[in-house]
């Protein structure tokens, strides 16, 4: 195994150039969890893994609720499938919490503050109700609950991880927040050893080749607990090694993906790709690392992928009559490379529905 085939691997397993599902609710449930911190990239994230799907039929799919964004891991916004949405939360966030108590002093935070916020809001969006961060906001000042440097989303992000709160239907762009069990009301319910397991093997299956350290990152579980999860399901992947790693994957893989395949992929900023492992490296030189993270901002750009390394970055401008897609390499691409782009950005064009002019 060398590391083109790795890469190769993960952009088959990551349904990047491999599409076997109808419904992105089915895409969401394979990847296990897809972050979405920024919600119009993350919904690209699924389209482009169900090409048949405009960015309408993604968002029919979040207002049909059979996936849901929330924080289950890291403290950050994903998408998951509505049916895992509680025994994911169950198993993740406890330690996300845990973790967050020192930032809670900081910010005068306490139990009294998070049980009235959880009574007054269990009230008030009673009934199907939907509000935005700042009607939110509002509700909370109105009822002596200061909502000022970072407190507010600071109470929204430890609701949705104590399973109170989730997001809604985006209203003029903007997040709404409902309840979680009036918005899924039927979701899985596992035992601690099923969810470790389950989780498990959808990272693997979905992420692989992976390490014991990248599943530990995407999660966010203890390194005790993350084993426990690998070793349960040992019978179901198989390993390899590189440079004294050991990675991971799904047993029943066909042989091995066409390495000489050739591929050009635009990804969002935050895709998986690039935010499912601890380990970037293999999939983009070091030295331009800090391009894809401007600053170290915690922002990360939308990128070209080439073959499964990450060649350079894109950008759109919206425009009323068309999208405006700026290419920024790291090195001058070919005539060939520069084809491939232009289709893969009518991909995008199409998922839009807009048309497109390539800068």
């Amino acid at each position: 195994m060398k590391i083109n085939d790795l890469v190769n691997l993960r952009l088959h397993n990551q349904l990047i150039f491999h599409h076997p599902f109808k419904k992105v609710k089915d895409v969401v449930s394979w990847l296990g969890a897809v972050q979405a911190q920024d919600y119009a990239g993350a919904k690209w994230s699924l389209g482009l893994r169900a090409p048949a799907h405009s960015e309408e039929d993604i968002d029919k799919a979040i207002s049909e609720r059979s996936v849901v964004r929330t924080w289950p891991m890291r403290g950050t916004l994903h998408f998951i499938a509505s049916e895992v949405v509680h025994w994911m939360l169950t198993l993740l966030t406890p330690r996300i919490i845990k973790g967050a108590a020192g930032r809670y002093r900081q910010l005068e935070l306490d139990d009294s503050i998070f049980n009235k916020s959880y009574d007054l809001l269990s009230k008030e969006l009673q009934g199907g109700k939907q509000l935005m961060r700042s009607e939110l906001y509002a509700l909370l000042e109105s009822n002596a609950i200061s909502t000022t440097g970072q407190r507010g989303i600071h109470i929204i992000n430890y609701l949705a991880q104590k399973q109170l709160l989730c997001h809604g239907i985006h209203n003029d762009k903007q997040a709404t927040y409902v309840l979680l069990d009036e918005w899924i009301p039927v979701s899985k319910k596992l035992s601690r050893e099923e969810a470790l397991a389950e989780i498990a093997l959808k990272y693997f299956k979905s992420h692989g080749p992976a390490t014991l350290q990248d599943f530990i990152w995407w999660t966010g579980l203890k390194v005790t607990d993350a084993k426990e999860g690998l070793n349960s399901v040992l019978d179901q992947l198989e390993s390899f090694i590189i440079d004294q790693k050991t990675y991971w994957m799904e047993r029943s893989l066909p042989d091995l993906v066409n390495t000489s395949r050739p591929s050009v992929h635009l990804l969002p900023g935050f895709d998986e790709y690039m935010l499912g492992y601890t380990d970037r490296t293999l999939v983009v030189d070091h030295i331009h690392l800090p391009k894809i993270v401007p600053g170290n901002n915690g922002m990360f750009m939308p990128t070209i992928v080439i073959n499964g390394k990450i060649e350079g970055l894109w950008r759109r401008t919206l425009t009323k009559e068309k999208i405006l897609l700026a290419l920024l390499p790291f090195t001058k691409f070919s005539k060939t490379t520069l084809n491939q782009i232009e289709i893969a950005a009518k991909k995008y064009s199409a998922y839009l529905g807009m048309d497109l002019s390539v800068q």
